[in-house]
């Protein structure tokens, strides 16, 4: 089963983190992705600030194009990756061991992804 994982944070907490501590543990998330390469779908993606998204929503007349993050959250998407593993409570196993979690305020999300359409039809 695939599922999309998400790995949040916070705003205060990256600012709380120093630069060399925050490059030891991506030393260790890189480590994380080649033990895991044979469930991994993807290579991961960091995902820049929030300070830099625009969003497009519905509107009246049509999309609007804004920019800023406009999602209503307390946590911020850093990055994400797409997993395959059997089920949910592996998903669970392989997320627990995700490096950044020594931090408190971090959370990764995971989420199981539609990869049959055919059932919408």
């Amino acid at each position: 089963m695939k599922y999309v994982i998400m790995f949040t944070s916070t705003p205060e907490l990256d600012a709380a983190v120093p630069e060399e501590r925050r490059q030891e543990v991506y030393g260790r998330i890189y480590e994380w992705f080649g033990t895991n390469a044979d469930k991994i779908d993807d290579s991961g993606a960091e995902l820049h600030p929030v300070s830099t998204a625009t969003t497009v929503r519905s509107g009246d007349d049509g999309p609007v194009v804004a920019d800023g993050p406009f999602s209503e959250a307390k946590e911020v998407i850093g990055g994400f990756s797409v997993i395959d593993v059997a089920d949910l409570d592996a998903a669970i196993e392989l997320v627990k061991t995700w490096p950044s979690l020594e931090f408190p305020g971090v959370a990764v999300e995971i989420r199981p992804m539609v990869v049959d359409y055919s059932q919408f039809e």
